[in-house]
């Protein structure tokens, strides 16, 4: 990522070996936030990697699940079934700085979800008015940020990817529009996924 003037450079490596170039401007970066919410962010330090019990992998169906969006929605996976290819992003918590870095981003890359016919769904086990000021903070998200408050972590442990703490892992799951999970990357949770592989995984849905 390189900053041009008032806005941002991102580089993405496609899976075809294309190289994406998009501009963004610096107020929709993922390292443009403001001051006022950067000091909000807290930091819990360096956690273990992961801390989960796998239950699901690649080629298994994905569960249904059925959860409140911060929009006032109420969204199930199955809505989506024969419509979209739907990407799951399992964030640990609001408010902590690689969670605040990693959704702002996706708005850069919409056009990728477009173009690969998919719906991007944020998941936290945070409660609604949390999540509701959180995003809030990072303007205008394009996807759906559910809640998975109560019972508390049950999509998460139905994936998977609860944490011994009671915190989801950070997780990126694909489904395709037959509801199988196509790739699932139980990533770093002080890491940022790579927009990169996301990219190149989308590409093998058509």
């Amino acid at each position: 990522m390189k900053e041009h003037g008032r806005h941002f450079l991102f580089v993405l490596l496609t899976g075809m070996g294309l190289l994406i170039f998009i501009y963004a401007p610096a107020s929709q970066a993922a390292f443009g936030l403001s001051d006022v919410f950067k000091n909000n962010i807290y930091n819990p330090g360096l956690l273990k990697p992961t801390d989960s019990v796998s239950k699901l992998k690649a080629g298994d169906r994905a569960p249904n699940f059925t959860l409140k969006a911060v929009s006032g929605e109420t969204i199930s996976l199955r809505q989506y079934r024969g419509k979209k290819n739907v990407v799951i992003s399992f964030v640990p918590a609001a408010w902590t700085p690689v969670c605040s870095d990693q959704w702002p981003g996706y708005n850069i890359v919409k056009d990728i979800f477009d173009k690969h016919d998919a719906i991007l769904l944020g998941i936290s086990v945070d409660n609604i008015p949390t999540l509701f000021s959180w995003t809030k903070q990072m303007g205008n998200l394009w996807f759906p940020v559910l809640s998975d408050f109560w019972p508390h972590g049950k999509v998460a442990s139905m994936y998977g990817v609860l944490r011994a703490d009671g915190v989801a892992e950070r997780a990126l799951i694909i489904i395709d529009k037959k509801g199988i999970i196509r790739y699932m990357d139980v990533h770093d949770i002080n890491k940022r996924p790579p927009l990169e592989d996301l990219v190149k995984e989308l590409e093998k849905l058509k």
